[in-house]
């Protein structure tokens, strides 16, 4: 039976983990840091062929990120031990780019807000509605994802927004969501539960200071356009 192609098995100057060792981390492509995850190809092809495959099935690293364990080993080549692998890398990328709120983070603008989340939302292929929370010095004391919607649909509802909010005594959020079309031009729906959020949050004595809209690279704040 033939063996399985490993990284070893490629001519050494397509090794990406020897030249991710010479040359660093950036100088990989995607498909090469996706090889050094999986380790190990098929009989038939090579851990970088698998993980260009893989990249092709998924639409992209922005759609590898968005699958599930489930749907990764439906892809040929990926058995439940790569996929763990695999999620596991992700799961480390996005909890790095939230790290930062390990330190005291001060609200002061939307660009400030942004730059904590863009990274984790600009991604992703479905629409997550998330919130920071904020106490009365405009600290970030907690962050949480609210709800996960469709393609290009997020649905929350404002009970749970400020359900969370009081778990933590917050005394104000800023919300907000990503547009998968990479467009963060405000829908309609965006601003009509933006406008629910406000009047709930004068209910409970809790400030809605922002909705962010995040697009691919760039955002768009409801406060700032005059919709809040």
């Amino acid at each position: 039976m033939e063996s399985q192609l490993m990284l070893r098995d490629l001519p050494h100057e397509e090794r990406p983990r020897e030249r991710m060792m010479h040359y660093g981390a950036e100088s990989l492509s995607q498909a090469e840091l996706l090889a050094i995850l999986l380790r190990t190809g098929t009989r038939r092809e090579s851990a970088i062929h698998v993980a260009q495959r893989v990249l092709g099935e998924a639409g992209g690293i922005r759609g590898l990120a968005d699958l599930s364990i489930e749907e990764l080993t439906n892809i040929k080549g990926i058995g439940p031990a790569k996929a763990v692998q695999l999620k596991a890398g992700i799961e480390l990328g996005r909890r790095m780019a939230n790290s930062r709120l390990a330190l005291p983070v001060i609200i002061r603008s939307p660009q400030d807000a942004a730059e904590i989340i863009t990274e984790q939302l600009r991604y992703l292929q479905k629409e997550h509605f998330i919130c920071l929370f904020l106490n009365t010095k405009n600290h970030v004391i907690a962050q949480e994802t609210l709800s996960i919607g469709s393609l290009n649909a997020s649905i929350v509802h404002p009970r749970e927004v400020f359900r969370a909010a009081m778990k933590c005594s917050s005394a104000a959020i800023i919300c907000a969501h990503n547009h998968p079309s990479g467009d963060p031009t405000p829908s309609p729906e965006d601003i009509a539960i933006t406008t629910r959020l406000l009047q709930a949050g004068e209910i409970v004595g809790i400030d809605v200071l922002d909705h962010l809209i995040i697009g691919d690279s760039k955002f768009v704040s409801l406060k700032e356009k005059g919709y809040m």
